[in-house]
């Protein structure tokens, strides 16, 4: 195996003697895409105003820009040899004009941090930097407040979890509510960006058309109205903050408490584990109810009838022993009958008798 590849089916690009591997979305349009940004040199230069403004707009990726005396300068090889290992998901900017950089409010060799859809950069300190000093420090704060899941990092960004959970937004930009609920998102960010538990990923639906029925299917939402909930990363168990898109969007201070709620773990998906298994007990309970119910019906079954059986063993004693006394009565008559007759002819007899003599 080659150095450095140490992942099966994975996509890996060599670029000046940089292994940069790819963790996007398997699509031709986006690895084609990916390829262009490569391929680029990994320090963009500011030269103009129109710059300058594209720079400004550019404000749902980690950048960074620096102010150097020129090409050649030690900082800036140092700046640029930093930039090599995070390109291209990284991006890095830098000008060498003084007017440009007062509009950046940089001062010579002096690095600034920019985090997604914040206002304000950070200065890293310790200027002038060293190649290792600059990859640490990005390094500690790549992970943003708010991010954008891009299908060229899809998956990176998927597994780059808190615990073991995500919070999910949901929002189309080009969509009036969605752009609402995006900027609500924003100054939540914002005002919560030292935070280091607190990551929200936004997905735009518009940017991954196929998966939107696998996540509404998934998460049981509709993506036709922005969405915020936590997600566990193992099993998909979820929980989404409720939301009518027919009345306003929540405000700033609303979603903020929910997500404290989420940090605090008083909104938890696995609390759905928790009572899918109280409905098996409950279920188990009414089964061995049932189960109960059934024995007592038979028991009561085979009491009747063994009690239909003494019954019917009581009449048949009765009527043998009716049979019996009727069979006595009859020999006794019959005895008596047998008796009468004796004496009867006996009589007859004696009086035969008496005649003889008398003649």
């Amino acid at each position: 195996m080659l150095q450095g590849l140490d992942e099966v089916e994975s996509i890996y690009i060599f670029a000046d003697n940089e292994i940069i591997e790819y963790d996007g979305e398997l699509a031709a349009d986006t690895l084609v895409e990916f390829l262009y940004d490569v391929i680029e040199e990994p320090v963009e230069i500011i030269d103009n105003d129109r710059e300058l403004k594209g720079f400004f707009n550019n404000d749902e990726v980690i950048k960074l820009v620096g102010y150097f005396k020129n090409e050649k300068s030690r900082h800036f090889i140092e700046y640029d040899d930093a930039a090599e290992e995070f390109h291209p998901f990284v991006k890095f900017f830098a000008t060498f004009d003084p007017k440009i950089a007062k509009k950046l409010k940089l001062k010579l060799n002096e690095v600034d941090f920019y985090e997604p859809f914040m206002e304000e950069p950070d200065t890293i300190p310790g200027k002038p930097y060293t190649e290792d000093e600059l990859v640490e420090y990005i390094e500690q704060h790549d992970r943003p407040t708010l991010r954008k899941l891009e299908p060229h990092s899809m998956y990176e960004i998927w597994e780059d979890d808190i615990d073991g959970e995500h919070i999910v937004a949901f929002a189309e930009e080009d969509d009036p509510d969605g752009f609402e609920f995006l900027e609500i998102l924003k100054e939540v960010a914002r005002e919560n960006t030292y935070n280091p538990n607190l990551s929200i990923i936004w997905i735009d639906p518009d940017d991954f058309p196929l998966l939107v029925p696998y996540w509404e299917k998934t998460f049981r939402i509709d993506l036709a109205s922005p969405q915020i909930g936590v997600v566990d990363v193992e099993d998909a168990d979820s929980v989404w903050l409720e939301m009518d898109d027919q009345d306003d969007m929540p405000t700033a201070d609303e979603l903020e408490h929910w997500i404290e709620d989420v940090l605090s773990g008083k909104i938890d998906p696995d609390d759905d584990d928790e009572d899918e298994d109280d409905d098996d007990d409950e279920d188990d309970d009414d089964d061995d109810d049932d189960d109960d119910d059934d024995d007592d019906d038979d028991d009561d079954d085979d009491d009747d009838d063994d009690d239909d059986d003494d019954d019917d063993d009581d009449d048949d004693d009765d009527d043998d022993d009716d049979d019996d006394d009727d069979d006595d009565d009859d020999d006794d008559d019959d005895d008596d009958d047998d008796d009468d007759d004796d004496d009867d002819d006996d009589d007859d007899d004696d009086d035969d008798d008496d005649d003889d003599d008398d003649e």
